[in-house]
């Protein structure tokens, strides 16, 4: 019994430091989350921009891997490029480090039982208030108390004589071998761990209590920034190349520091010892060499951020081009790692963004066959219009699958209903694709059997296509956000002015039938201004479900 107590302390007070970290980390990302990855995807390509911004966000939800699996599904969407994702994880990798300021400042300089259990009991009854954002707040102080709970009794595990442990003596009295050993048992623990910070707090706890020498200390912590690599590596598999060379410019910074530091080991530990100031305890110097080693590869690193990408697109090449004449591609990856829901969302987003362009490209047809009714017209645009149509029918068809996954996530209601108007919007969309092809079509088909009209009978039509075109341009620009009631009396606006043109000019085509104009080619007319008319209903309807956003 007197080895198994300690195991199972040991296996205790391990889980409530990983739950309280998760919990932490994860009521904070349900909180502010979602606007903190909003600021990331909007990230510019200033690295000390994003450098700044991963360092934040990554101080803010108290996890590195969460950050960078962010990073790669970021790029992988298309909302960040490579080359602004390196700042954004150097940033990260320099944020982690407040953790163990964190345990080293209030786990070892407070009577921690004093305070831990009555933040937990705060938390709870925070977590319990109906209103959703006091409850991911209390989850998130709930964990803080559970992870010095943790910690206390880790400190209490290992509050014994070194001695006891005699393989542990020895391992640490090999030399340069030691060295190597505690490297790899921080890579190996922190991999299977999936978190840095929580192997930090172990380390800090072994080495404050005299378990390992400062020198092992150290190479664990070294090899625990090899080791905190493994949510990126595991997020990018099945992602673009880009989104893969992140992750791997990921390790790089990691590896190329961890090696530079081994290299100049004992002038690196001599280094922080200078930086420490007199009287502090081992775990202060600890927190010292993490924050150290991690801002000294950034300033090393940095200036050679497009070298790094270079480096990357050597090890992972381009994606294959797609030989199938334009194939649209949407996956859902499962949850991997420790990244909020909300970057569902964002990919969404940016795709539903792309949707439409490319219907926007499909209007654009129409204003040329309106103003430009000639065989180039035919031979330029229609074909290029069924292959966007087409395509447009693949995005419809995987976003609203992907979306459905979504919404089997644990989303908040706001989130659901979020989802609940894209599909809507998705919807109308893929409809005015196909009244824009049809339109296409009419008016091909208009050029190909020669069917005359008056100029000034297209050139009052010409208006009616700019007013549909202003409607379609307001919702591009508010494509993913919400509008209030005086953009929604605009829209209406628009659409009330469209439906009066069609009305004007359905009177013209009458009046040239009455007159005995061609029958087709009126009826074609009418059908074109049916259609025109249609896509401002489109447009109205997606002005509607932006107005639950």
């Amino acid at each position: 019994m007197s080895i198994v107590t300690p195991i199972l302390e040991f296996i205790g007070g391990l889980g409530f430091l990983l739950y309280g970290m998760k919990l932490m980390s994860d009521g904070v990302q349900k909180s502010a989350g979602e606007k903190l990855q909003r600021a990331l995807s909007v990230v510019t390509g200033n690295r000390f921009v994003g450098l700044l911004t991963g360092m934040l966000i990554t101080m803010i939800i108290q996890s590195s891997g969460a950050t960078t699996v962010m990073v790669v599904t970021f790029v992988n969407a298309g909302l960040l490029t490579l080359a602004q994702s390196v700042g954004v994880t150097f940033g990260a990798n320099i944020g982690t480090t407040i953790t163990a300021w964190i345990v080293a400042i209030f786990g070892f300089n407070f009577k921690i039982s004093a305070f831990a259990i009555p933040v937990v009991g705060l938390g709870y009854f925070l977590s319990i208030i109906k209103k959703h954002n006091y409850k991911n707040i209390g989850e998130a102080v709930m964990g803080f108390g559970l992870l010095f709970l943790g910690l206390d009794k880790l400190k209490d595990v290992f509050s014994f004589d070194a001695s006891q442990l005699g393989f542990l003596s020895s391992v640490q009295n090999l030399g340069v071998l030691s060295i190597i050993i505690g490297f790899l048992i921080g890579i190996v623990i922190t991999a299977l761990m999936h978190s840095s910070s929580a192997f930090s707090a172990i380390v800090i706890t072994m080495a404050y209590n005299g378990l390992i020498t400062w020198e092992m200390a150290a190479a664990m912590t070294l090899g625990s920034n090899i080791g905190s690599t493994i949510d990126a590596v595991l997020a990018s598999f099945g992602t673009s190349a880009d989104a893969r060379r992140s992750a791997v410019i990921h390790v790089m910074f990691n590896v190329f520091g961890t090696v530079l530091a081994l290299i100049f080991f004992q002038p690196f530990l001599r280094l922080i010892e200078l930086l420490t100031p007199k009287g502090a305890n081992i775990a202060i110097q600890i927190s010292i060499l993490h924050t150290v080693f991690k801002t000294l590869s950034t300033i090393v690193l940095l200036p050679l951020a497009k070298q790094l990408c270079s480096l990357s697109r050597l090890i992972i090449r381009d994606d294959k081009e797609d030989k199938t004449g334009g194939t649209y591609k949407l996956e859902f990856q499962g949850v991997i790692g420790k990244e909020s829901y909300a970057t569902y969302i964002i990919r969404a987003e940016k795709e539903i963004a792309n949707m439409a362009d490319i219907v926007s490209n499909m209007f654009d047809r129409i204003q040329i066959g309106v103003s430009k009714r000639n065989n180039d017209f035919v031979k330029e645009n229609v074909e290029t219009a069924a292959k966007e149509e087409d395509y447009v029918d693949q995005m419809h068809e995987q976003i609203t699958r992907y979306l459905v996954h979504c919404e089997a996530l644990e989303l908040s209601e706001k989130q659901v209903q979020h989802i609940s108007s894209m599909l809507q919007i998705v919807d109308e969309l893929e409809n005015m694709s196909d009244n824009c092809y049809t339109t296409i079509m009419l008016l091909g088909r208009s050029i190909e059997k020669k069917m005359k009209y008056p100029s000034e009978d297209m050139e009052r039509m010409l208006p009616y296509v700019e007013l549909a075109r202003q409607f379609l341009q307001f919702v591009q620009r508010n494509i993913n956000k919400h509008i209030d009631e005086s953009k929604l009396q605009l829209a209406n606006e628009l659409e009330n002015g469209i439906d009066d043109f069609r009305k004007d000019l359905k009177k013209v085509a009458r009046k040239r039938l009455e007159g005995g104009a061609d029958v087709k080619a009126e009826l074609l007319y009418i059908d074109i201004v049916r259609q025109i008319e249609k896509i401002g209903d489109n447009c109205f309807s997606i002005s509607e479900s932006l107005t639950a956003i």
